[in-house]
């Protein structure tokens, strides 16, 4: 059998069945028709014809004479994780909406690995990056920007780079959590993190020990601080272990929320129950926490709002051909706290 290969349809062939030249086709195509004095009837034909015979610009050619893809770069820690996996889809459909498309890649926060998406991105002359950086990317960031490559940083940043960033304020979330536990009742609160020496994570834990000493109270329950890349297991071992070498200890705030669902089967385990023996909250919000029983208070982050300034602040430089230091835009967003039944007042039962 005879396969038949329909030959692509080329602007050439369409100026030539038009009539009209090639830019004349050109500029219709790129709505440039009004400012060079198109005629409206002729526009009409080209578009007409061109959806008549299903053109596609061949973007490979179009990115090599505009020297832009209209793509861009996003570079998340875990597309699992329903932060990270809510706000790249935000994203992607605010960025779609606006003529770029999102190729997204996970790092698992590991610098090796993010380094080498952020070759291949290069390699792929992308137009911009999206990037929750790991730690030890700065000379490959600082790469980008030198190159006058838009980037924006997202829940986290790097404190020796000047450039964009969008965060929420990670200290004041855990603060007024901490503030809350206090007011409910509860005095011997621990706070359970890892290891990370990212900007985000040292806010929380920052938060943490500020509404402490704010009440003029000790850390009685010292932090627990887990291996980040430790194993599941391990870790909920290890937070079990914890609380029971704790027994006094009456709250827990957790950093993210794995860290809390990890916490809730330690809990589960040892069958304490939440929050007559021991009160909840965790940073940021899942939907477990609604469904648990009790439900589980949240500190929540706004990820509509994070992920329309970042794209907004994307695009913006997107516009430009340099960025100047002074126009660096560094947003920090606020977080709301979600009050439910796992920080009920101390010494009161809590119905699910």
């Amino acid at each position: 059998m005879e396969v038949v290969v329909k030959k692509r349809t080329l602007i050439h062939d369409i100026a030539k069945h038009l009539n009209v030249s090639i830019a004349t086709v050109s500029l219709v195509l790129n709505g440039k028709a009004k400012e060079q004095r198109i005629s409206a009837a002729l526009t009409e034909r080209v578009l007409r014809y061109v959806e008549e015979v299903g053109y596609k610009p061949n973007q490979l050619a179009k990115s090599l004479r505009t020297g832009k893809t209209h793509v861009i770069g996003l570079i998340i820690e875990d597309i699992s994780n329903p932060f990270f996996a809510t706000v790249a889809w935000l994203i992607e459909k605010l960025a779609f909406a606006r003529g770029y498309r999102i190729i997204y890649c996970s790092t698992d926060n590991d610098t090796a690995k993010t380094k080498d998406l952020l070759a291949m991105f290069q390699e792929r002359h992308i137009d911009g990056y999206i990037i929750a950086p790991p730690p030890g990317v700065e000379s490959d960031v600082s790469s980008l920007l030198r190159s006058d490559k838009p980037t924006v940083l997202f829940d986290r940043y790097l404190p020796e780079l000047t450039t964009d960033y969008i965060i929420v304020d990670g200290a004041a979330g855990v603060y007024e959590a901490t503030a809350h536990l206090l007011a409910q009742g509860y005095s011997r609160i621990a706070f359970v993190t890892t290891d990370s020496t990212q900007t985000q994570m040292a806010a929380r834990l920052q938060g943490y020990q500020h509404a402490l000493q704010a009440q003029g109270l000790p850390e009685l329950v010292k932090a627990l601080v887990l291996n980040f890349g430790e194993h599941s297991e391990r870790i909920i071992v290890e937070i079990q272990d914890f609380i029971k070498n704790n027994p006094t200890c009456d709250a827990i705030i957790f950093a993210n929320n794995l860290l809390c669902i990890y916490g809730l089967e330690a809990i589960a385990r040892l069958q304490l129950r939440i929050p007559d023996q021991l009160a909840i909250i965790s940073f940021d919000d899942h939907d477990l926490f609604r469904l648990h029983s009790p439900s589980i208070t949240a500190i929540a982050q706004p990820v509509e709002t994070i992920a329309h300034d970042v794209i907004s602040v994307l695009l913006e430089r997107l516009q430009k051909d340099h960025i100047p230091t002074a126009e660096v835009k560094n947003i920090v967003l606020p977080t709301a706290l979600l009050v439910r039944g796992s920080s009920g007042r101390k010494g009161e039962r809590v119905a699910g």
